[in-house]
């Protein structure tokens, strides 16, 4: 048995150097990766590997945040594009054994807060990390 937190450290680091054979290693050959903002869901190891493999553009990763307990583990990470940092949140499942079973992924849009409680706030830029 391997540990699930172990197995999505693994994940990003092989994602983020572009080697798919260590990609695939974590997952499930069944795994299920969904995208609730876009309604997009892919089944099956090698459908989700290819789907990573011909992802455009030259991004990198950084994990800011992991949470586990058990069979469940959430990571926080910022992706970059040239300039353009975004978060995600994945929300990953075990099968039991160590495996990545599904994962859950949702890609914020960062958006300014309505006005009327500047009082109560006060606003930082993106590269402040209190709190992790």
């Amino acid at each position: 048995m391997t540990d699930l937190r172990e197995n999505v450290h693994r994940f990003w680091a092989a994602a983020d150097a572009r080697d798919w054979a260590a990609f695939a290693t974590p997952l499930a050959e069944d795994v299920v990766y969904t995208l609730p903002q876009t309604r997009e869901r892919i089944s099956g190891r090698e459908r989700y590997v290819r789907f990573n493999r011909e992802y455009p553009g030259d991004w990198h990763l950084r994990i800011e945040r992991t949470v586990a307990e058990g069979e469940q583990v959430v990571t926080w990470s910022r992706c970059t594009v040239g300039d353009e940092e975004i978060p995600a949140l994945s929300f990953f499942t075990g099968d039991g054994t160590g495996r990545i079973s599904a994962i859950t992924e949702f890609w914020p849009e960062p958006y300014d807060p309505p006005a009327g409680r500047e009082h109560l706030t006060e606003r930082y830029d993106g590269d402040d990390r209190q709190g992790t």
